[in-house]
C-alpha cells in the first residue's frame, strides 16, 4: 500500500485498509465562481462520505476541481484505523502549507475519522487547519466554512445517534462510471478491543431502505451496472418500519436491491462473522445477480487471541461459518482480514492464523501488522510487547502463504466460463478490457465486436496470477 502518491482507485478495492488518497472529481461546475478539492483515505465508506460532502457543498457556491493547485477550499477525508494513515494525512497537512504560502487564502478542512478522534488538538497542532468535521456533521459544512472564510477556526465533531443521510443523493465523483456505493448504515457497536471506528463513527443506526432502494434505482437509470452496499457491519443491518412495526433485516434488504433490475450486480463489506446468517447465503444462491463473493474478516486465528481482540468467535466457530458458505454457495470466494502481532501473540498463535487461511482457502486478502490505537480497549488494557520486527516477519509469512493461496485459487479457474463485468480498459493496454467475476476477481482480455464499457460478456479464462486472471470472450 503506497502512502505517498495519489492514485485513482477502484471499486474493486474498497475494503482494504487502504491508504491512497484519491482526488474526487464531478462535471458540470464550471457556474461556480469557487472551487473544492477532497483528497479521501481509508475506507469505501469514507470515499462515499466524500459524495454526500460534495452533495452538501453543491448547495453553495463552490464547483469540485481536481488541480488542486486552482482549489479555493481544500478537503482531505481522513482514516484513523492505523498509526501510518494518520502519518500520510499529516505529510499530505504539509504539502497543502506550502500551498497556503503562495495562496494564503485557501482554507483547509479536515473531516472524518482523524477529525473526530483528534478533535481541537489537530487545529492547535496543524495551525493551517482551518476547520474540522466529524463523520457526523457534514450538514453543518456550509456553516463551518462562512466561519473558516471569516477568519475564525471552526470543528464541528458531534456524533449523532440517529444520522443516516438518507435524504442526500450523493454526487457521484470520480468512479468508473459502472461501479458505485450505497451506504446503507453508518457506526459500529461491536468493541473489538484493536477498533477506533466505534469511537470515530458511533453507534450503529440503520438507514431508511426505500431511500436505499431509491438510490439504487437512480444508480441504474444512470448507467451505473454494480452497487457495493456499505457498512462497518452490513449484516447487523435492522430497520423498523414505525408505522407497522415491520422489521427488516439484511438479507430481505439485500433482495430488495437485488429486484432493481437483474443487470444491476451487488456486492456488500463488510460482514463479522458473527453476524452473517443463512437468510444472506440463500439470497446469495438463488439471485444471479447477488455476487459469489463474502469478505468475512478473521483478524487472528487463534482463539485466545480472539477473545483478547473480543471478536465474539473462536477458530472452530469461524471454520464453521466457512464451511457453511462453501456448503450452501459452492463457488463463492472469501477473502479476509489478518493481523499480525497482537498483543501477548506467540508464535504458537501466529501459527494457528495460518492454519486457517489453509483451511478456508481465501481468494485474497487485506494484511497487516497490529497498530497500537490510542483510545482503544487494546490501548487501555494490554502491552503492545510483540516487537516491531517480529510482527512484519510473521506479516511476511501471512503474505507469502496468501500469494500461493491466490495463485492456486485462480490457477482452478482456468478453463472455467464467467460472466464478467466490462469495466473498461485494462491498465496495460487499450486492447485489452478488464473487468471482474461474481467472484470478485479481476479479469483481462482481448476486446472483440461491439463490446463496451458497462456490457456483460462471458469470458473463458486461460491463464491466472496471484493477483488477477487472463481470458477470452466466448459465445454462451
Amino acid at each position: 500500500m503506497s502512502d505517498q502518491k495519489l492514485v485513482q482507485i477502484t471499486v474493486n478495492k474498497e475494503m482494504d485498509e487502504r491508504i491512497q488518497g484519491t482526488p474526487l472529481q464531478r462535471k458540470g461546475d464550471e457556474t461556480k465562481s469557487k472551487k473544492f478539492y477532497i483528497e479521501s483515505y481509508g475506507c469505501a465508506m469514507n470515499f462515499n462520505d466524500s459524495e454526500i460532502v460534495a452533495s452538501v457543498l453543491d448547495t453553495m457556491d463552490y464547483g469540485n476541481t481536481q488541480n488542486i493547485e486552482e482549489a479555493d477550499l481544500i478537503l482531505v477525508n481522513t482514516c484513523s484505523i492505523r498509526e501510518k494513515a494518520e502519518k500520510t494525512i499529516r505529510k499530505r497537512l504539509e504539502f497543502y502549507n506550502s500551498l497556503k504560502k503562495t495562496n494564503p487564502n485557501i482554507k483547509v478542512g479536515v473531516l472524518g475519522c482523524m477529525a473526530e478522534r483528534l478533535k481541537s488538538t489537530l487545529l492547535e497542532e496543524e495551525k493551517i487547519v482551518d476547520l474540522m468535521a466529524g463523520p457526523d456533521a457534514y450538514r453543518d459544512l456550509p456553516n463551518l466554512i462562512a466561519k473558516a472564510e471569516g477568519g475564525d477556526k471552526s470543528i464541528n465533531v458531534f456524533l449523532s445517534r440517529v444520522e443516516t443521510y438518507d435524504d442526500i443523493m450523493p454526487s457521484r465523483l470520480d468512479q468508473n462510471g459502472i461501479s458505485s456505493f450505497i451506504s446503507i448504515m453508518r457506526g459500529c457497536d461491536n468493541m473489538c478491543t484493536f477498533c477506533v471506528v466505534p469511537f470515530t463513527r458511533g453507534r450503529e443506526r440503520s438507514r431508511e431502505p426505500y431511500s436505499i432502494l431509491a438510490e439504487a434505482e437512480d444508480l441504474f437509470q444512470k448507467g451505473y451496472r454494480e452497487v457495493t452496499l456499505l457498512g462497518q457491519n452490513v449484516d447487523s443491518y435492522k430497520w423498523t418500519n414505525p408505522e407497522t412495526g415491520e422489521h427488516m433485516t439484511f438479507a430481505q434488504l439485500l433482495v430488495m436491491v437485488a429486484k432493481v433490475h437483474p443487470d444491476m450486480r451487488v456486492r456488500f463489506s463488510t460482514s463479522h462473522p458473527k453476524d452473517i446468517t443463512d437468510d444472506v447465503l440463500f439470497a446469495i444462491r438463488d439471485y444471479e445477480n447477488i455476487c459469489n463473493y463474502i469478505h468475512l474478516p478473521l483478524q487472528a486465528g487463534s482463539s485466545r487471541i480472539l477473545e483478547l481482540m473480543n471478536r465474539t468467535y473462536d477458530q472452530e466457530w469461524y471454520l464453521n461459518k466457512v464451511k457453511r458458505i462453501y456448503d450452501i454457495i459452492p463457488d463463492c470466494a472469501i477473502s479476509s482480514d489478518m493481523m499480525t502481532g497482537f498483543c501477548s501473540e506467540t508464535v504458537e498463535d501466529h501459527e494457528e492464523t495460518l492454519k486457517v487461511m489453509e483451511i478456508a482457502q481465501y481468494s485474497m486478502s487485506y494484511m497487516f501488522a497490529y497498530s497500537d490505537r490510542p483510545g482503544t480497549p487494546a490501548h487501555k488494557k494490554f502491552e503492545d510487547d510483540v516487537p516491531e520486527k517480529e510482527k512484519k516477519r510473521r506479516l511476511a509469512e501471512v503474505i507469502r502463504l496468501q500469494n500461493q493461496i491466490s495463485f492456486a485459487h485462480n490457477q482452478r479457474d482456468i478453463g472455467k466460463v464467467f460472466k464478467v463485468l466490462i469495466e473498461g480498459n485494462s491498465k496495460r493496454s487499450d486492447e485489452d478490457f478488464k473487468g471482474k467475476t461474481s467472484q470478485n476477481k479481476v479479469v483481462n482480455f482481448a476486446k472483440k465486436g461491439d463490446l463496451k464499457k458497462g456490457d456483460y460478456t462471458f469470458v473463458k479464462i486461460i491463464s491466472g496470477t496471484s493477483a488477477s486472471l487472463r481470458g477470452e470472450i466466448v459465445k454462451q
